[in-house]
């Protein structure tokens, strides 16, 4: 079954479908990694108190002291905008997104609205929902249900009719949260 059937397919059983972007439609692990590897060498953090899927200000905020914050989350914004080198689209994510109506399908990222509109520009060419839910535009990110659920009232539909289509346990944690299957 190619990703547009599939699509179709999903479309029938739910009123909307919601994508994660990093990791879903797209494969920015290396950029990302980069990115991080560098921040942590530099702010001697430690690796393994970073998490998946989570926005980078709640990162920050969990391994940083308050007074290098401001520094902390300007440099890892940086080395992220800078990093594009190995990102590619996800297999199938092109026809995924091409394989739903715009007023059933939204993305719903943890990046801020830059990062996400410099990563979606890699791809010319690539279709991209009207609704679009960046760390941006909510209060409280994933594992916060709120990210998902601000994606469902803006396409008008009951949050247990969405799908979510996620690769972080955060963002699981977070769709399961909000209602979403």
């Amino acid at each position: 079954m190619s990703a547009a059937d599939l699509a179709q397919w999903v479309s029938r059983r739910f009123q909307a479908v919601l994508f994660d972007f990093d990791g879903t439609l797209v494969n920015s692990t290396s950029a990302v990694e980069r990115s991080w590897r560098q921040w942590v060498h530099e702010f001697g953090v430690e690796a393994a108190a970073l998490r998946h899927g989570v926005p980078v200000i709640e990162t920050v905020n969990a391994v940083i002291d308050p007074d290098r914050r401001p520094e902390a989350l300007a440099r890892i914004r940086q080395l992220e905008l800078g990093a594009t080198d190995g990102i590619v689209l996800a297999p199938g994510g092109r026809d995924a997104l091409a394989g739903l109506d715009d007023h059933t399908c939204a993305i719903v990222t943890s990046c801020d609205r830059d990062l996400f509109e410099k990563r979606r520009g890699l791809f010319e060419g690539l279709t991209v929902p009207s609704v679009t839910i960046t760390r941006t535009e909510v209060e409280h990110g994933k594992p916060d249900p709120e990210p998902w659920l601000a994606a469902a009232e803006r396409l008008h539909v009951d949050p247990r009719e969405c799908l979510v289509v996620e690769d972080s346990e955060a963002g699981l944690v977070s769709g399961k949260a909000a209602g979403c299957a």
